[in-house]
């Protein structure tokens, strides 16, 4: 099986993925789940390209853990190179398999025949025979070989064309999330939250709780878990608040403003390694350094987290929108001390999430009540409050960038140098639990330091090698442990502010030697695509006119490969800086090999893209002794419509090489780009995330 990909390597038998159904329609499945980056649209092209059916004969199965294939999260851009390369080698082995036995059928050679849209064709003349007619003769429980090749690029009819979104047209009618989903006899449910791990629940005012309910409603307590249950969601709703504002507890969390500084983390104790080429030498006399920091940030999903769940004779069923349904169905096992055989967790779409929010700890919560309350399906949904208050955040990150260079100015050797709690910390991954775990008499065993290796995407460490072409490169991380929140994925993890440091390191080098910033980039990378990418974003903004700067307008530049394994992205901002930063337009390049689905693509990089200029120029959360005080969004706010430029974004043909993951690809360019663009607006370099007017402001008063 040496030819086969992870994902069927861990799932080998054909049926886990696909299945001809009694509607004469072909169901695909995946482990991968949509979070509304298309990803079920662009597998279903791969599937219906290599099976010669309509789009419309592929039904999509996606996050089921009875009958679909375990690819663990979905994340780090991998759903199209993993889940799509896996169902393209099973739909080419069908394909052939069919193709044989209809052979036989009709007495006919393989050679013969010829598929369109599921019926086979006898030297071009259709047959009685279909994919349905001999499917019952197909062993699809037998294992994937590897050894069928898939079509080349050249004969693609539907791969690389713009197939309309499938999940789409439920979203637009209001049934498409799992916060529209309704179960018969159906309870909802509402959490009074344990304010930090070992927090002990010393009283409770229930008389109260209720009378603010204003509705029958049942109060459950699992050790220092506490839910209110009810048939009126407005009553459980009120329940929560009132008990939230009446309940005691021991040994509350209590956090400090200057924790939430990128600062205050740097300094405490870290695990340190080196990663890459031994130290050489020091920056020095000929060098630079520079550092940057940014603050603790959330995912800001615009839906509360939210599951169903119901317990039946020992088995229990959970509909979650979290991004990995067979690391979430053996957490929710091992919590509850359940065989995993005996959960099945289902994934149902939600409001969109690109990491680790509190999807999968709605779960557990909804989990624990509903085997309090045997056959009672409970929807449970988190409080905006909760959404800000308990999901685990992006940490907070100082990176300080070193470059020795040259005669001719240029880096030669490099070390980025990055200060950072961990980024890696999905339940299952690194010891990590679900939150209410905490909340049990036996807890979960406290977390080693943990963050992903370098080899499967890095955490904080993602993109902190350069792309450029420097003779000694390395990585010199400190893993912070002791932060007093959770942290976990956000978009591109690391990758934003590594970036964002790197490429502002490239443009003080260009400017040291008064070469332009994208001349002096080209003198120091051979890669060809990369060359290409840049030259090209370089071109849609018409680079060549970039005047001197220094009057408040600003045109800045960012590169990089995501992973420096993914989809390459150059990205030019153009700015007006005066108290505060406005972004007017941005041009964005990507090379993403084989497209899939071009609208798909460019509406996943100008999301990922409007993304990372909130980042850079807005968000930052907060701490009181309370706890997280940036808890709607007044006090964290995200960028809104009226504030999102102009974004033009190019794909650049790269049919022949293999289709690369492009979710994440611009975000660090992108912030990259907007912090050159204000240097070069202002003549002043703002080193901090997010550039607020206070921070713009200050750094005039400095220069």
């Amino acid at each position: 099986m040496a030819g086969l990909s992870n994902s069927l390597k861990d799932n080998p038998r054909l049926d886990r993925w696909l299945k001809f159904c009694d509607d004469r329609t072909v169901r695909v499945g995946t482990g991968k789940v949509e979070l509304g980056q298309g990803v079920l649209t662009a597998l279903a092209q791969i599937a219906a390209e290599e099976l010669d059916l309509r789009i419309d004969q592929i039904s999509m199965m996606s996050g089921n853990t009875a009958e679909g294939p375990g690819e663990g999260y979905t994340a780090s851009s991998w759903s199209i190179e993993h889940s799509g390369g896996a169902i393209r080698l099973v739909a080419a082995e069908v394909r052939e398999l069919a193709l044989k036995q209809a052979a036989l059928r009709l007495n006919a050679s393989p050679d013969e025949l010829s598929v369109v849209e599921g019926v086979f064709l006898r030297n071009g003349t259709p047959t009685d025979f279909d994919y349905w007619a001999v499917a019952g003769d197909l062993d699809l429980a037998a294992e994937a070989t590897g050894t069928v090749l898939p079509k080349s690029s050249n004969t693609y009819r539907l791969v690389g064309t713009s197939v309309p979104r499938l999940d789409l047209p439920a979203k637009l009618t209001g049934s498409g999330f799992i916060h529209d989903m309704v179960l018969p006899d159906m309870l909802h449910a509402r959490t009074l939250r344990q304010p930090g791990r070992g927090a002990t629940l010393a009283a409770l005012d229930e008389a109260f709780v209720r009378r603010k309910a204003g509705a029958d409603i049942s109060i459950i307590r699992i050790d220092n878990f506490v839910a209110f249950v009810g048939a009126d969601e407005t009553a459980v709703r009120a329940a929560a608040v009132a008990a939230a504002d009446c309940a005691v507890w021991s040994d509350a969390r209590i956090l400090h403003p200057e924790q939430a500084t990128a600062k205050w983390v740097a300094a405490q104790p870290s695990h340190d390694r080196l990663i890459g080429a031994p130290v050489e030498e020091p920056a020095g006399a000929h060098g630079a350094s520079l550092t940057f920091t940014r603050p603790f940030l959330s995912h800001g999903s615009i839906a509360p987290s939210c599951a169903l769940a119901v317990y039946r004779d020992g088995a229990l069923t959970v509909w979650s929108h979290a991004q990995g349904m067979h690391p979430l169905r053996d957490n929710i096992a091992k919590t509850l001390g359940l065989p995993p055989e005996n959960v099945t967790c289902h994934h149902v779409q939600g409001g969109g999430c690109y990491g680790h929010n509190g999807a999968d700890d709605a779960a557990l919560d909804a989990a624990l009540l509903a085997r309090a309350l045997p056959n009672q399906p409970i929807r449970l949904m988190w409080r905006r409050e909760e959404e800000f208050g308990y999901e685990p955040l992006s940490s907070a990150m100082t990176v300080t960038v070193h470059a020795a260079l040259d005669a001719g100015g240029r880096p030669r050797d490099w070390t980025t140098e990055i200060w950072s709690a961990a980024h890696g910390q999905r339940p299952g991954v690194g010891g990590a639990y679900l939150l209410a775990a905490d909340a049990m008499k036996e807890q979960p065993p406290e977390r080693k330091p943990f963050d992903i290796p370098l080899e499967r995407g890095g955490g904080a460490d993602r993109n902190g090698i350069p792309l450029y072409d420097i003779d000694a490169k390395r990585i010199s991380y400190h893993l912070i442990h002791d932060v007093p929140v959770r942290t976990s994925s956000l978009r591109g993890l690391g990758a934003t502010l590594n970036v964002f440091a790197i490429e502002a390191l490239m443009d003080e080098l260009a400017a040291r030697e008064g070469e332009d910033p994208v001349s002096y980039r080209l003198s120091t990378l051979s890669d060809p695509r990369a060359r290409r990418t840049l030259e090209k974003a370089a071109a849609m903004a018409g680079w060549s006119l970039r005047d001197a700067g220094g009057a408040g307008r600003g045109l800045g530049i960012g590169l990089a490969r995501y992973k420096n394994s993914s989809a390459y992205a150059a990205v030019v901002a153009a700015v007006e800086v005066d108290e505060a930063v406005r972004v007017t337009d941005i041009w964005c390049a990507v090379d993403a090999g084989l497209v899939i689905n071009p609208d798909g693509i460019v509406s996943q990089v100008e999301g990922n893209i409007v993304q990372a200029i909130s980042w850079t120029l807005i968000e930052e959360v907060g701490f009181d002794p309370q706890g997280i005080s940036t808890l709607d969004w007044q006090s964290y706010p995200v960028i809104r419509f009226s504030d999102i430029p102009e974004i033009h974004v190019e794909l650049i043909e790269a049919d022949q090489h293999e289709a690369l993951g492009v979710g994440e690809c611009a975000g660090g360019p992108t912030a990259a780009a907007i912090g050159n663009a204000v240097a070069h607006a202002l003549g002043i370099r703002i080193c901090d995330m997010p550039m607020t007017r206070e921070r713009i402001m200050a750094a005039a008063l400095n220069a």
